[in-house]
């Protein structure tokens, strides 16, 4: 471990020396831009962010290999809350905050108590960042390094959003955000605890009045077109009630409501509301309230499964459709006897596969016991729910159980018959327009904490900015932008196209935390999720900005229209800023030169924010040719199968695993383990073994690169020579597709199979191992960079192998008939193998098929392939031998068929293309290696229409091609 360790602090000085990584215009050459999601500093660089970091820096360095001019920069976010939580944090005197962070950060917990300003605690936290970064071998351009509250930074930014602004992309207005009632201001993923993104769902209030009174019992539904079902409110007995005053209502006016004391606090960010007095549930229990599109009386009944925190903590009941209803009146019928008739399931949805009452079905499907039974309750009705949304039909005879009369021909002739998507829609719209509804907003993904500990409620923010990312033409636009794209994984494209369906305007700047200010009104910050959507861009001149000591105040608004869009004239903008006009070219040239970005890299779980507010940032500032090109979403690192959380106390530092394991092994471990789109189980057993395979490479390397070679050029070198030409096309076929951990397996397990198999064939080596391993370190570097410098060192080369070229699959020979050869072989030795479990022996007399046979094996594969049964090839086998028997032609019928039944397309296309292969000469050449291979000794090799040939047990005419007849015996 301490070697391997100690030649990547070699070949990390000497790169740097180097300036290897350091990337400048080349015009006429091609390139590649890759970038991927900057880090938070608030801790230490962890596994999840190496995870997503060693993909991009795969993909560069294997670019870079095949001739790109590669830029790969990286950068650090400042922006937000995050930085400015932990600092206060700390700086209260927090000692268990800051021992548990201390043990997660694996950082002595006197340096975090020193970590009380947010930008110590920030610079601090990136300093040892880049460095383990550097450690890891990121093959990175640092001369292009920012933070996002640098003020040339702050004005690109500013530059952005009066640019969205112009566009109409930011508005004023009032719309429904996640808020931290302690901060009071908005909050996103990167303001919460554990970066949990608030989902904010909409949910209608329907009111049903207390009869005999002016009270109002609100209950909140996602499900507006169950109304007419509703046969009781629920009501928990155990919890705390208020009288509110409500004003501003839809109707218009006053209102008086009864709803959860916990249900207050929360709505109380949503409507204009106070607290009258307190309200004992129990003397609600039994009175009855009107349902306010029916007319129907219903009553007030206690259940527990009422949960104050979400909705108003009151809920309507409707036992036919809600699993939950369905679940506590069968409980209430065994406390107080039979079933009341008014409580009787109402059946308004009909669903092909349920009966009338579909809650009922699923109670039961899922041997549900009593309201208690959450899990299962859960379950019941998220399968229920999307039935019926997807699939469900309203009755026809819904206007029945209405007394109103308009109210009645309403649902007659908008809910009646029509499927439950639009029904929802029409009858929430009409309890809107009659005051008889209200809309309210809960967090879906209850409970969310901001990073205070405060637990997040939804509020109404009134009179403020946001970005429109309702807009419908700037939708179209991004999914234009998307459709042009690729993504990886394809499969993660109508998640995107979902995102880009649903997203609303968003809260684009907060009160507190670190980031640019607002150009047009002070005392507000543009939020993370806002400053980090085209940022990439910066990273094409801040080193040139830097480099000739541009002023921050000199990067105007016409700067930047000029550097990033080509606009205005560089000699009056040279004149009016004092930029020398070469300059202000240069700058230009350089951003045109790397846009568009050719690949964006960061985890799943941003596609519903920043991966898809990048692609509308991009669309709305920028012009078609310079839109970004590709998405590469992976997921998650797993600790025990859950995602890391500094509350879990299961972060492992990157720094941690380099110490433990080395960087080339971290790096092969983060590579192979899972596929770009899976979630990778952090497994450390299997970490642990990946030095011993490097060890093993490097000791097979060496002791090739010490032996004397042979000039022999027979059928095994041809054989390796091809596998190396298959290798090396596959990976770049896998790269090309960022399937990375199939290449890498290829690299570091099949590629050193194939060569011990080769030196397993062969009594000495011969020079076709030099061209080989010279191949084989090439394609480890962008994997092991550190290890593959050390070998190539190792066997007598000069240069780097990080500028090495990739090896050309064009420039390497394929020998289809030597591949096809061994896989004859191995073949045969599995068969070999399954034949001694079953029959007792160490001697084996071998027959084979003629080559000309293979001329009757082609045509009956072909008829096979066009769909021909086992009487159509009997027919052919008749015609093309006629003096054969019957029942010899049954047998080779059956036989035929099911070899070419597990043989590969492919392989028959092979096959075919070299006429077959002489398996007699084949198995002669083969015949050490088989004995070895198996212990048994060939004491006989015959083709099986060789009359001199003796016919042990008959098995001389059982050989077909592909699949000889073996005969095992014991020598008497």
């Amino acid at each position: 471990m301490e070697y391997l360790k100690s030649i990547a602090r070699k070949w990390r000085e000497i790169w740097e020396k180097e300036k290897v990584f350091e990337a400048d215009p080349e015009p006429g050459r091609p390139k590649f831009f890759v970038t991927a999601a900057f880090m938070y500093p608030n801790g230490p660089i962890h596994i999840g962010h190496a995870r997503t970091y060693i993909i991009p820096d795969i993909l560069a360095r294997y670019k870079r290999a095949r001739g790109y001019n590669v830029l790969f920069p990286m950068g650090f976010h400042y922006t937000g809350t995050p930085i400015l939580s932990m600092a206060e944090k700390i700086a209260s005197g927090d000692t268990e905050y800051i021992n548990k962070l201390a043990e997660s950060f694996a950082v002595d917990a006197n340096i975090l108590r020193e970590l009380t300003e947010p930008l110590k605690l920030a610079r601090y936290f990136h300093g040892i960042s880049k460095e383990a970064m550097k450690d890891y071998g990121l093959s990175i351009d640092w001369r292009r390094e920012f933070t996002s509250i640098d003020p040339e930074f702050k004005s690109f930014i500013r530059w952005q959003f009066e640019k969205l602004r112009e566009r109409g992309y930011i508005v004023k207005g009032s719309h429904p955000v996640g808020w931290c009632p302690k901060h009071e201001m908005p909050v996103g993923m990167h303001d919460t605890k554990d970066d949990v993104e608030p989902e904010i769902g909409e949910m209608t209030i329907i009111k049903f009045k207390l009869e005999g009174s002016d009270v109002l019992i609100p209950v909140a539904t996602l499900r507006p077109e169950t109304v007419y079902g509703v046969t009781n409110l629920w009501i928990n007995p155990s919890i705390k009630y208020c009288l509110c005053e409500v004003r501003s209502v839809s109707g218009g006016g006053t209102e008086k409501w009864v709803i959860a004391c916990e249900a207050y606090n929360k709505l109380r960010y949503q409507m204009d509301m106070e607290v009258l007095s307190k309200v004992d549930p129990l003397t609600l229990i039994g009175k009855y309230a009107v349902n306010p599109i029916t007319g129907r009386r219903i009553k007030v009944l206690e259940a527990t499964f009422v949960d104050p925190k979400f909705g108003t903590g009151l809920v309507m009941s409707v036992p036919a459709h809600a699993p939950y209803d369905y679940a506590a009146l069968r409980d209430y019928v065994k406390r107080f006897g039979e079933w009341p008739e008014e409580l009787e399931p109402i059946p308004l949805i009909r669903v092909k596969g349920y009966s009338a009452i579909p809650a009922k079905d699923v109670v039961e499907k899922f041997n549900i016991v009593s309201q208690e039974d959450s899990d299962l309750l859960d379950k019941a009705t998220k399968e229920l729910y999307r039935v019926e949304y997807e699939s469900g039909v309203m009755r026809a005879d819904l206007a029945k159980l209405v007394n109103d009369t308009e109210v009645a021909e309403f649902t007659a002739k908008y809910i009646a018959g029509r499927k439950v998507s639009e029904a929802r829609e029409k009858i929430r719209e009409f309890m809107l327009s009659r005051g008889i509804a209200e809309v309210m907003y809960e967090i879906l993904n209850a409970p969310v904490y901001c990073r205070c500990g405060t637990e997040i409620v939804v509020k109404i923010l009134r009179n403020q900015w946001f970005i429109d990312y309702g807009n419908e033409k700037w939708k179209e636009l991004s999914r234009k932008a998307l459709a042009r794209m690729r993504i990886v994984p394809e499969e993660a494209r109508s998640q995107f196209q979902a995102v880009i369906d649903w997203l609303k305007a968003k809260a684009c700047a907060r009160t507190r935390g670190l980031g640019t200010e607002l150009p047009w009104e002070k005392g507000w910050v543009i939020e993370s999720l806002s400053d980090s959507t085209i940022y990439m861009a910066f990273y094409t001149v801040v080193h040139k900005i830097r480099m000739y000591g541009i002023d921050s105040s000199k990067l105007t608004k016409e700067f930047w229209d000029y550097v990033m869009l080509g606009e205005g004239d560089p000699a009056e903008l040279s004149r009016k800023l004092g930029i020398s006009v070469n300059v202000l070219r240069e700058l230009r040239e350089e951003f045109d030169y790397w846009y568009p970005l050719d690949s964006r890299h960061s985890g799943k779980d941003l596609i519903p924010n920043h991966l898809t507010f990048f692609i509308f940032n991009h669309v709305a500032v920028f012009p078609e040719e310079k839109w970004p090109k590709q998405i590469v979403a992976n997921g998650w690192v797993l600790i025990r199968g859950e995602k890391m959380s500094k509350s879990k106390g299961n972060i492992w530092t990157l720094k941690g695993l380099i110490e433990e394991f080395s960087p080339d092994a971290t790096r092969l471990g983060f590579a192979i383990e899972a596929e770009v789109e899976q979630d990778l189980n952090f497994d450390y057993d299997r970490f642990k073994r990946l030095p011993e395979r490097l060890r093993e490479i490097e000791e097979l390397v060496k002791e090739l690169a010490s032996s004397e070679l042979t000039d022999t050029y027979g059928v095994f070198e041809k054989w390796l020579e091809s596998r190396l030409a298959s290798h090396v096309n596959e990976a770049c076929n896998e790269l090309d597709r960022v399937r990375v951990r199939a290449a890498g397996i290829r690299i570091f397990y099949l590629m050193f199979q194939d060569l011990r198999k080769y030196l397993s064939m062969v009594e000495k080596p011969s020079k076709v191992v030099r061209q080989y391993i010279e191949t084989w370190i090439k394609m480890m570097a962008p994997y092991t960079p550190f290890f593959a410098e050390e070998l190539w060192h190792a066997i007598g080369k000069k240069t780097l192998v990080v500028t090495e070229k990739w090896p050309e699959p064009r420039g390497l020979k394929r020998h289809y008939d030597s591949e096809v050869m061994v896989e004859y072989i191995e073949k045969l030795i599995e068969d070999v193998k399954e034949l001694t479990k079953l029959v007792k022996g160490d001697r084996a007399v071998i027959y084979v098929a003629p080559r000309e046979m293979y001329r009757l094996f082609f045509l009956v594969y072909d008829r096979i392939k066009s769909g021909a049964g086992i009487g159509e090839v009997i027919r052919v086998l008749i015609r093309e031998l006629p003096d054969m028997p019957k029942k010899d032609i049954l047998k080779l019928a059956k036989m035929l068929q099911d070899t070419i039944s597990q043989l590969k397309p492919e392989l028959i296309d092979v096959l075919r293309k070299i006429n077959g292969i002489d398996e007699l000469a084949t198995l002669r050449l083969f015949r050490r290696y088989v004995e070895a291979k198996t212990g048994i000794k060939i004491v006989g090799i015959y083709e099986s229409t060789d009359p001199s040939a003796p016919d042990y047990a008959g098995r001389k005419k059982s050989a077909i091609p592909w699949r000889p007849a073996i005969y095992i015996f014991s020598e008497k």
